[in-house]
């Protein structure tokens, strides 16, 4: 697990990794209770990550248009057209 590097400073990859990795050791009930609120903890702090990153992603994605008159443009992901 990579919990001493700031989840701020992971990759989108890197932090989807560990998630999955926190949520199996979860899963096992074998972590002390104190142990296991850290790993939620940090899991929580994970998926905020991540989600955050995919926001930004998102926003960055363009689609292609074409217009009635046959002209082509760009426009962000997810706008609508009036």
């Amino acid at each position: 697990m990579n919990e001493k590097i700031p989840v701020d400073r992971l990759s989108f990859e890197d932090a989807l990794a560990e998630l999955e990795s926190i949520v199996r050791a979860l899963e096992t009930g074998q972590a002390k209770l104190a142990d296991s609120i850290a790993l939620y903890e940090r899991g929580v702090a994970l998926k905020q990550h991540c989600e955050a990153q995919l926001r930004t992603a998102q926003e960055k994605i363009e689609k292609i248009t074409v217009a009635p008159n046959g002209a082509v443009a760009t426009e962000l992901f997810g706008t609508e057209e009036s």
